[in-house]
């Protein structure tokens, strides 16, 4: 068992998210479901038997999801990192995971669960790191500029 789980609240829709998730990363699977019971679903006005918490994996990240009611909204202050290796992988998770939702600016867009996430190449954190500040700067230049990340523009930054 990890440390530190994330633990996400949806309204209802706690099981549809988490399979729309499993769809998108490799070695990710369903642990447990929890249902509301007799108790839990007067308490809530849920139906007996819907699903109340989900126990999943993404990536082998462990996570939980609750359908908690419409009480709590996701927001930006929180997202996910998805690090990619190439520009395939960016490309993919990019439009798989904005499909329904909307695409933002650097990397950043918001799944149709309301949901934040950042698709960065791996790249990105040595190209930022550079010990030639220009340099580094043309790299966030090139950045800001950008929705989708783009890393042969990054890596063309970086050298001019």
């Amino acid at each position: 068992m990890q440390k530190i789980t994330p633990f996400l609240w949806f309204d209802d829709k706690a099981e549809e998210a988490v399979n729309f998730y499993l769809s998108i990363f490799p070695n990710s699977k369903i642990d447990s479901i929890a249902r509301y019971g007799d108790e839990g679903a007067a308490a809530t006005g849920r139906p007996k038997g819907s699903v109340m918490i989900v126990k999943f994996q993404l990536d082998g990240q462990e996570f939980i999801a609750l359908n908690g009611g419409p009480h709590f909204k996701f927001t930006e202050a929180i997202s996910f990192t998805v690090n990619c290796k190439t520009q395939e992988e960016v490309d993919a998770f990019w439009e798989k995971l904005s499909a329904g939702g909307e695409k933002g600016r650097c990397g950043w867009l918001k799944d149709k669960y309301g949901l934040s996430w950042q698709i960065v190449p791996a790249v990105l954190g040595e190209l930022m790191a550079i010990k030639d500040a220009k340099k580094s700067s043309k790299v966030m230049e090139a950045m800001l500029k950008m929705d989708k990340l783009d890393i042969k523009t990054l890596k063309q930054a970086s050298e001019s």
